[in-house]
């Protein structure tokens, strides 16, 4: 039998929205209630004096690029980079080769990552049989083989009719949608935010109604069929607007952002810096502010790192020909405790969008809380802690972050999961 104390941690409640000290106590995984117990035998005890102690955080958002593309991330370096993170368990999506359309793929993804016994693989189905927006996958044996919610992200799903399914086959299944909102042919050959620096760098623009137009789309189609829609990366103020309004008018929806969209502008392009590119790309200032007041205000319900790796060669080239995406494991939740420091969150806000509603839009069940009888997945946070984010401190196979070199204040130092107490940094 495992057994773990956790004591004299700050405990961040996120359903009650609560900071109390105290201790925990894991069985084979699970919390349990102590009190009263005078000695447990056979004990790991870790002491959290000053540490924030928060619920499993959950990265519903995660490119592991295996199987196909291992030489830019594996599940094993993905799950490191997890864990160096803070995450105590991940999602990843299926644009991979073969895409994630078949239970075949699904159960290989979550055997291998059940070998390693780090952390918690869940997944992502594709919507669309090899991702080609034609026909839908089987969705129900996605689910019966263990996804959590279906997505074809990195290819919008341009047709209208198959997203409509889609819904309406997912809702039969209980799995949320996940959506790479975008209108494909009104981005045409876009590279980054279309405004005054597309135009200085003399470059390809991406308007933000390419983003907004299908977000208002996927909204209209998952109120008429009363369907879960959980809209990614939103990047945008047209964005949150809409999906304010919605939610006003009761729209059963949910969404996430990333980190670089409250964190950094089209401005870090102006020196042609390929780790700043990314899909949806970089905003403006006023972008920034709607997306933090979105956070604030409870429109955005979840932050996730869209974890997208790709190799230093691929990313070492013209901004036009090189890849979107960036790695974000490692700094999602320092770039997120920034907002805690310009007290935009409270500690139980980022447990709550980091941790409980993943748990909840993905129904992942006991997670997301620290509860009795709920799983024991634990990520503990020196919120105080000074350092710098290095090329060599990254365990992702790919550098590519436009965030080397950076300080920041705030580390996980330890995850508890699967009965495992596992050091992070």
């Amino acid at each position: 039998m495992q057994r773990i104390i956790v004591k004299n941690g700050i405990v961040v409640d996120p359903l009650t929205k609560t900071e109390t000290k105290r201790d925990i106590y894991i069985e084979n995984g699970v919390i349990k209630d102590f009190s009263g117990k005078k000695t447990i035998k056979d004990v790991k005890i870790l002491d959290a004096k000053g540490l924030a102690v928060l619920p499993g955080l959950i990265d519903m958002h995660v490119h592991l690029r295996e199987p196909g593309f291992e030489y830019k991330e594996n599940i094993k370096s993905g799950m490191e980079a997890a864990i160096a993170g803070g995450f105590t368990s991940i999602c990843c999506m299926p644009n991979t080769n073969p895409p994630n359309d078949s239970k075949s793929v699904n159960s290989f993804l979550l055997s291998k990552a059940s070998s390693f016994n780090l952390i918690n693989l869940f997944t992502v189905g594709a919507i669309s049989k090899g991702l080609n927006g034609a026909s839908l996958a089987n969705i129900g044996e996605l689910k019966e083989s263990g996804a959590v919610a279906i997505s074809d992200d990195g290819n919008p799903v341009d047709d209208s009719s198959l997203m409509a399914r889609a819904l309406l086959y997912a809702k039969t299944f209980g799995l949320p949608v996940i959506s790479h909102s975008e209108d494909i042919r009104l981005r045409g050959k876009g590279v980054m935010n279309e405004g005054v620096v597309s135009q200085r760098l003399g470059v390809a623009g991406i308007p933000s109604i390419v983003e907004e137009i299908a977000v208002a789309r996927d909204i209209m189609l998952a109120r008429y069929y009363n369907a879960r829609l959980h809209i990614a990366h939103v990047s945008t103020k047209g964005s949150v607007n809409i999906i304010r309004q919605a939610k006003k008018e009761g729209a059963g929806i949910t969404c996430e952002t990333c980190p670089h969209y409250f964190t950094m502008t089209e401005d870090s392009l102006l020196n042609y810096n390929t780790n700043a590119k990314m899909n949806p790309p970089l905003r403006t200032k006023e972008d920034i502010i709607a997306v933090k007041e979105a956070l604030s205000d409870g429109t955005i319900d979840v932050i996730a790192s869209d974890h997208a790796p790709h190799a230093e060669d691929e990313k070492d080239t013209t901004l036009d020909d090189a890849p979107f995406g960036i790695i974000g494991l490692q700094t999602s939740l320092p770039l997120t405790l920034r907002l805690y420091n310009e007290k935009k969150l409270a500690l139980t806000d980022i447990a709550r969008l980091m941790s409980l509603n993943p748990a909840n839009i993905l129904n992942l069940g006991d997670r997301g809380v620290i509860k009795n009888g709920f799983a024991g997945d634990i990520t503990i946070v020196d919120i105080n802690k000074k350092w710098v984010f290095t090329k060599d401190t990254i365990k992702s196979l790919s550098k590519n972050s436009p965030f080397i070199n950076m300080d920041f204040v705030g580390l996980p130092l330890y995850v508890i999961v699967n009965a495992n107490l596992i050091k992070a940094n």
